[in-house]
């Protein structure tokens, strides 16, 4: 009798972690990690970033504040890697992997930093004299986007999400 108990406790409790291995499985991550790469000015550009949704939430001004350092996606520091020096907005970015963050402001110019330090969690330890690069951009107004993304193309990359697009150019 108790060997058969423990038996049926057995089954119960594998039956359980199954269970709970194979639903955790299904479920979406919150911010999934994205990438994207291509060939810009000769150089490979890599973006390497946390995408994540509006789900209803006021993203400027709010979510992502105006005049704070942001990380310019979830989780970890969104990371660019380039394999060549390229130009930034006409200035010169070494070849190398960089932390990338941008300050929104409400005026609509986004400021535009490449950090050398490219392991950070979001920017909570970012210290501007570890700016490799500080550019300044116009953002632009586009339709509603949900998840976070970045593009690259031709003329340099872009940071998509809600309502708003930080374009960079390089070459």
């Amino acid at each position: 009798m108790r060997r058969l108990l423990q038996l049926k406790a057995g089954l119960l409790f594998a039956f359980v972690l199954l269970t709970s291995v194979a639903f955790a499985q299904d479920k979406k991550p919150a911010s999934p990690h994205d990438s994207t790469t291509a060939v810009v000015a000769g150089s490979t550009i890599k973006i390497k970033y946390g995408s994540p949704y509006v789900k209803g939430r006021k993203v400027l001004g709010e979510l992502v504040p105006f005049d704070k350092v942001w990380r310019a996606g979830a989780d970890s520091a969104t990371s660019i890697t380039t394999s060549k020096a390229i130009k930034v907005e006409g200035k010169t970015l070494p070849a190398g992997r960089y932390a990338f963050f941008v300050i929104p402001s409400k005026s609509g110019t986004w400021t535009i930093i490449f950090d050398k330090n490219p392991k950070q969690w979001g920017a909570y330890t970012y210290k501007e004299s570890n700016d490799a690069l500080r550019v300044t951009v116009k953002g632009k107004t586009i339709p509603k986007q949900e998840s976070l993304t970045y593009t690259i193309g031709k003329n340099g990359f872009s940071l998509k999400w809600d309502t708003f697009e930080v374009p960079v150019s390089i070459k």
